[in-house]
């Protein structure tokens, strides 16, 4: 699941510093997560909207998405959940091999390209801003820009096509001392699929599993 790989690429460097509780996150999924053709209807309602006034074309959506965003990504579940939701909760516990608990709301958002999460985070020791800007900024496959101060935050508009995941507005939780939150986007063609697909072979190349 491509919006949980990215998290996991940023909640790894976390838990080396301490265990990782709880996690809460909201996914802003773009219409590329559904598919090029869902990509070119979503191109079609701007379209239609701006010549028309209004939407007609909604094939691969259940509503409208142009100007709109949608809080539901498949099915859903009997327990309230989506599909996507619980791909979160579970590849999330098996890539990190962790007893983490994983709470997901994911929305369709009326971009192109590159998926956005927020995402707040439960440890078992207390972590200072500095201490988990300086574990992202060192792990592989993440790029730290955080300087709200000047405007500096990731975007999808910025992160897609590039390889990493972009993190920013780390900062300590208001309500919970244990707690971080974040923000990160990536392009998830490319870090969540295809990058990724690549990465496993060159490993398995290396160790000797593939010849």
């Amino acid at each position: 699941n491509c919006t949980t790989i990215m998290m996991v690429v940023v909640l790894q460097p976390i838990e080396k510093l301490s265990h990782i509780r709880r996690v809460h996150v909201s996914s802003y999924q773009s219409a590329s997560g559904a598919g090029a053709a869902a990509m070119a209807e979503l191109e079609q309602q701007y379209r239609e909207v701006l010549i028309e006034g209004k939407v007609k074309t909604i094939n691969k959506f259940p509503h409208q998405l142009a100007y709109n965003v949608i809080p539901q990504i498949d099915v859903m579940t009997d327990n309230d959940y989506t599909k996507e939701e619980m791909k979160m909760y579970h590849e999330t516990r098996k890539i990190m091999h962790s007893d983490v608990r994983t709470s997901a709301t994911c929305v369709r958002v009326s971009s192109l390209r590159s998926h956005s999460e927020s995402v707040w985070i439960e440890t078992e020791r207390p972590l200072t801003v500095d201490e988990v800007r300086s574990a992202i900024a060192a792990a592989p496959g993440c790029t730290l820009e955080d300087d709200p101060q000047h405007y500096v935050y990731p975007m999808p508009l910025e992160s897609a096509g590039k390889d990493d995941v972009f993190v920013g507005r780390v900062r300590r939780d208001l309500a919970d001392d244990h707690g971080i939150t974040l923000w990160l986007t990536g392009d998830q063609i490319r870090k969540g699929a295809a990058l990724n697909a690549v990465q496993i072979a060159e490993y398995l190349v290396k160790v000797g599993n593939v010849k």
